[in-house]
């Protein structure tokens, strides 16, 4: 029964989900909300997959249910009712940090692909030899040192550039992604801390923390400048691994591009392990 009434509940929020507010287009619509395939796309699933979670005809693992409650950017009771009804605790507690092997396979089946996998925090967990070769992700001493998003509000990489447009589409994707990991992890002292001093170091994440903007694409683009003083322009396409609540970032170049030419060369000249667990006292 409860797995049949966990459906209606995902079909109910699916419905009663409107598309600006997940940063998705609404012109020409017959539904209400959200289709199954839109859904699907932002949960990281297939539409058939969420179809069956409707219909009862299979049982969502806790990953799947916090993929759900993400992409519908539900509150906490709509969150700890869907825990519920799939007969699992609400995640409160500490922000996940384990490299769980899914997330340690992405990473080596692309070693010419510069690639970092994040926990909820938007923590580093872990890079490959590709990442490394950038050679732009330089030590301050911040506590935070290791962290996407204070890195970009409070602490700006000098090799680090973007147009305004994939900056305000960077912004918004990291808030967005704060804002879901304190709702899922409440009890988090570190989470909480970390978000108190952005707010109060970066009156531009504060005013996006109190009105965040619709996340349009999970992409953005950006130039990295080699300590060498040769730039490479790459785009960022952020994956999420739902089972352990991380997520991974790609970067790619525009095939046959001087930027593909000049990453490769980046990529060739790199060594050291393929994969580098990373923290906040630098690789290791």
């Amino acid at each position: 029964m409860e797995q049949f009434e966990f459906g209606a509940a995902v079909r109910q929020l699916r419905e009663g989900t409107s598309p600006e507010s997940v940063g998705l287009p609404v012109g020409g619509r017959r539904v209400r909300g959200l289709r199954r395939e839109e859904l699907g796309d932002l949960a990281g699933m297939s539409a058939d997959y969420v179809r069956r979670l409707e219909q009862g005809r299979s049982h969502p693992s806790a990953g799947v249910v916090n993929a759900i409650a993400r992409a519908l950017r539900a509150g906490r009771a709509d969150y700890e009712r869907l825990c519920a009804l799939a007969g699992y605790a609400a995640a409160s507690g500490q922000v996940p940090t384990d490299l769980g092997p899914g997330a340690l396979r992405l990473l080596e089946r692309f070693p010419d692909t510069p690639m970092f996998v994040s926990d909820a925090a938007m923590n580093l967990i872990a890079v490959n030899s590709a990442f490394l070769s950038l050679e732009h992700w330089d030590l301050t001493g911040d506590r935070w040192d290791w962290n996407v998003a204070w890195r970009t509000f409070c602490d700006p990489f000098n090799g680090f550039r973007q147009s305004a447009a994939d900056a305000t589409d960077h912004e918004a994707i990291l808030v967005a992604r704060l804002r879901g990991a304190v709702l899922r992890y409440s009890s988090d002292r570190a989470l909480a801390e970390l978000v108190d001093e952005m707010r109060t170091h970066s009156s531009m994440f504060d005013t996006l923390w109190r009105e965040p903007r619709p996340v349009s694409a999970y992409e953005s683009s950006a130039t990295f400048v080699h300590p060498d003083g040769e730039a490479v322009t790459l785009v960022g396409n952020l994956l999420a691994i739902p089972g352990d609540d991380l997520a991974a970032l790609m970067l790619t170049a525009a095939p046959g591009s001087a930027d593909a030419s000049r990453l490769s060369e980046m990529v060739g000249s790199a060594s050291g392990p393929a994969v580098v667990r990373v923290g906040q006292s630098g690789p290791g």
